[in-house]
């Protein structure tokens, strides 16, 4: 089991709701639901029953609950211990990413970071490029593939869904193929992305209106009402002018992940701060 499920569960079984225990753990009620199901499979037992009050523990969620609630009482003491020894961390980061990532999904994170820790200075780097972690280029990376550089400690964070838009107002593609519609997609250097390459099969008979390596200028782009653009879901869904469209089968999804350099694997505000993007991000 890992504690971060037992974590879910403690909270579920005190709020006696999914809704209840993702605001009280600042997740999402999907999220909660999904890691409930991990819990629960993992170990052969339902853990709740749904009642007129919510959710219920069965017998095997009681039983488990005890030792939850130990468990949760040695990690506290141990926080504590831990806290006790620690002086505050200070230092800088330098972080790699997308564009829209980094803009998106990483600033809201590292504000609440800066809150928590404001000797920690965070430097974001936005660029196509791949920074090398063994030259300490970067000291925390994120990136749509796995890291094939040895020596790094990695993990999946998440995938993020993609979705084709369009500006408000806007005509939707009426014609075979796509004929008479406008694209806005990355540039030829990557063409050979699965949501490009989706695209130009969806919509072959498009034509491309504009091209960008900029996540973040497509959509402006598409805002305007410049064509057709594929972008992922908490970048587009954020933008006021466009609106996506339901379209079978839906531009594939990407995978986000993380790595930083094993010798740095001690390194406290970095681990700090790999905590609570995994705890704000992670699925």
């Amino acid at each position: 089991m890992e504690w971060s499920d037992i974590k879910v569960f403690l909270a579920i079984a005190r709020a006696r709701s999914l809704s209840g225990a993702a605001r009280a753990t600042k997740q999402s009620q999907p999220t909660m639901g999904r890691r409930l199901k991990v819990l629960e499979r993992d170990l052969g037992h339902a853990l709740f029953q749904r009642g007129s009050e919510g959710l219920l523990l069965t017998d095997e969620g009681d039983a488990l609950l005890a030792h939850a609630e130990r468990m949760e009482q040695e990690a506290l003491a141990f926080e504590r211990e831990l806290a006790g020894q620690q002086t505050q961390l200070e230092g800088q980061l330098r972080v790699a990413s997308s564009d829209w990532f980094g803009v998106h999904m990483l600033t809201p994170v590292f504000a609440e970071f800066g809150k928590a820790h404001p000797r920690v200075s965070i430097e974001l780097v936005t660029d196509a490029r791949l920074f090398s972690l063994a030259r300490r280029e970067a000291e925390l990376a994120f990136r749509i593939q796995p890291f094939a550089e040895p020596h790094v400690i990695q993990r999946r964070l998440m995938t993020v869904p993609y979705g084709l838009y369009v500006a408000k107002g806007s005509p939707r593609p009426d014609g075979a193929g796509g004929q008479g519609s406008a694209l806005i997609t990355l540039d030829a250097a990557y063409s050979d992305f699965p949501d490009a390459r989706w695209l130009k099969k969806t919509l072959p008979k498009a034509r491309v209106a504009f091209t960008s390596n900029s996540r973040d200028v497509q959509a402006r782009m598409c805002a305007l009402g410049a064509g057709l653009a594929v972008l992922p879901r908490p970048l587009g869904d954020s933008i006021a002018n466009i609106e996506r469209i339901e379209i079978d089968p839906p531009p594939p999804g990407r995978d986000v992940w993380l790595g930083y350099h094993r010798d740095l694997r001690r390194l406290r505000r970095l681990r700090a701060l790999v905590d609570l993007v995994a705890a704000r991000l992670a699925e």
